[in-house]
């Protein structure tokens, strides 16, 4: 363990969307496999306190903690990239910093100071920065946004000044930037990256790496014009070429020597990295040969950022079960309005997926009934599952309009409720159910078996939950429930046993999914639908060996008419 932790500031360049998450996972990851212990923070510039109630559209999915903090989706990455445990104190924002200094200055702290950027806002964020660096070896912190935006000012002086006050040997400013490809020229174009640099200099930071990120492999020749235009060594441009899987990052930055370049500027004596898992399971995905088609139906259709830890989950079972997973995203708006046509024709699996208001409902409900009515394999997940439940009280319960109270009031079969704790809330930030409870498992439940526990802990961000006024009903049709809050008070699981495969959990499973260690949902989940897929599969060459069969005798037939005409 080192005297004092070591920080990695990740910046960006040019545009956004770059890969800054992905690359400080990474950077993680490969520290991680040298024996080094880390931790990650995303800093972010909006002044939303945190993303807790912003558009999945414009911002991606919210990542829960297991402490309940609703964070930035870039959390998940670190999470799945490495073995660290985020909480709330590994993300705030722009909001997060002005509210706490504002609170700060009402309670007279500040001494009748004036209170201005610098020194009491720079302050503030180098001391939640600092905060990390207990029991770590590295903090890595990503400064969200790009280099140039107004926004992100405060953020790079703070690391500038942290510098100084840490010393230099504990410091270390990693640049991601853009180097495009003009095809109309056939060149790789380096000013966009020259210009980055120089933006970042003008704050007053000198990056110690750049990570380019390219379409093209990039020649020696031009790694060292960049090194002469941003003040840089040529080993200290590293290129980050796209790749088909992302978690093979880690190991094209090794080859790269970005994991030996950070211990030597850091001062860091580790051993040689063990990278035997990472390549393990880069090889299994790139060996992957049978296909999945799962229908995702949601109203998020037009953004994988809005499901992003839910398709590395679906990934990582498929990878568990041999199987690439295609993900088909389905509009539930669009079944409300044409109803249910080929959309479901070629998957193997139906998935509806969390989220918020009354905008197609209707059609998720339907996508359920699909599933149970076909026998097609079905997980319901946070709003998925509490439509499963509308959807079973409806159709087999007999219980007319039942719905939940989040989208009728009125509805004689309130089966989805709000909870009682929630009844008085009229803030929407940070006031859900939010992070990790306990869960009782059912003895001999399905999600027993899959789980092989009694007693498991998820993270949840919800509202609503499964009436217990209408358990036993719905029970005594067959849709019971496979796990609840340790009081009983709350059902968190459900499953329909006379069908191959139908699961719903109130929490978000994705959250605790790892690329290495899948979550037994997905995996069994996934599981599932490779059998249906398969017996679909085998029943289509039954049916077209009848037809040929029947083809043949019809054939065979007429020929022996004909021959019998004949001889007459």
């Amino acid at each position: 363990m080192y005297k004092s932790t070591k920080f990695i500031f990740v910046t960006g360049g040019v545009l956004s969307s770059l890969g800054k998450g992905l690359s400080a996972a990474s950077i993680g990851a490969l520290l991680e496999c040298r024996g080094l212990t880390v931790t990650l923070l995303k800093m972010d510039p909006y002044i939303n306190v945190d993303p807790g109630t912003m558009n999945p559209f414009q911002h991606g999915e919210v990542f829960v903690t297991d402490d309940g903090a609703e964070t930035d989706l870039d959390l998940g990455h670190y999470e799945r990239f490495t073995h660290a445990t985020l909480r709330q104190k590994n993300n705030f924002t722009t909001g997060q910093i002005y509210d706490s200094v504002i609170q700060k200055e009402r309670r007279g702290e500040y001494l009748g100071a004036t209170v201005q950027v610098i020194p009491h806002i720079t302050d503030e964020i180098k001391a939640n920065v600092r905060s990390l660096g207990n029991g770590v070896d590295v903090a890595i912190v990503e400064v969200g946004g790009t280099v140039g935006d107004i926004e992100s000012l405060p953020f790079l002086e703070a690391i500038r000044q942290l510098r100084a006050d840490l010393g230099p040997q504990n410091v270390l400013y990693i640049h991601l930037t853009l180097l495009p490809y003009v095809k109309a020229s056939g060149e790789v174009k380096t000013k966009p990256t020259q210009h980055s640099v120089k933006a970042l200099r003008e704050v007053g930071i000198q990056p110690d790496i750049l990570i380019c990120r390219t379409e093209k492999q990039i020649t020696r020749d031009v790694k060292e014009k960049i090194a002469l235009f941003c003040n840089v060594r040529p080993e200290e441009v590293i290129a980050a070429e796209d790749v088909d899987c992302i978690y093979e990052l880690p190991l094209k930055f090794h080859e790269e020597g970005l994991d030996q370049k950070i211990v030597e500027l850091l001062n860091i004596w580790t051993r040689a990295p063990r990278l035997e898992d990472w390549k393990s399971f880069v090889h299994n995905v790139k060996s992957l040969k049978s296909e999945v088609v799962i229908g995702i139906v949601g109203k998020y259709v037009d953004l994988h950022e809005s499901y992003k830890s839910l398709n590395e989950a679906l990934f990582a079972g498929g990878v568990h079960n041999h199987a690439s997973v295609d993900l088909k995203f389905i509009d539930s708006e669009a079944i409300e309005k044409h109803g249910i046509t080929d959309q479901f024709d070629d998957v193997h699996g139906i998935l509806v997926p969390g989220g918020f208001g009354s905008r197609g409902i209707e059609g998720k409900i339907e996508a359920v009934k699909y599933a149970r009515n076909n026998r097609i394999p079905f997980f319901g997940i946070c709003l998925g599952m509490q439509m499963a439940v509308v959807e079973f009280a409806r159709n087999v319960c007999g219980m007319k309009n039942a719905n939940s109270t989040e989208f009728d009031q009125f509805t004689p079969y309130p089966v989805i409720d709000l909870m009682d704790e929630q009844r008085s809330i009229t803030d929407k930030g940070g006031t859900m159910r939010l992070g990790a409870y306990d869960c009782v498992l059912t003895k001999d439940s399905l999600c027993q078996k899959i789980y092989q526990k009694d007693v498991i802990s998820e993270r949840h961000r919800h509202r609503y939950e499964f009436n217990n006024k209408y358990r036993s009903a719905l029970a005594e049709k067959g849709l019971k429930a496979g796990g609840t809050s340790p009081d009983q008070k709350l059902v968190e699981l459900v499953e329909y046993q006379d069908h191959p495969w139908f699961v719903g959990c109130q929490f978000h499973p994705e959250f605790k999914s790892r690329p290495m260690d899948p979550h037994p949902l997905f995996a069994s989940y996934i599981k599932a639908c490779v059998e249906y897929r398969n017996k679909k599969a085998k029943s289509k060459t039954e049916s077209t060996r009848l037809e040929v069969v029947r083809t043949s005798k019809s054939r065979t037939g007429k020929s022996s008419a004909k021959t019998r005409l004949q001889q007459t």
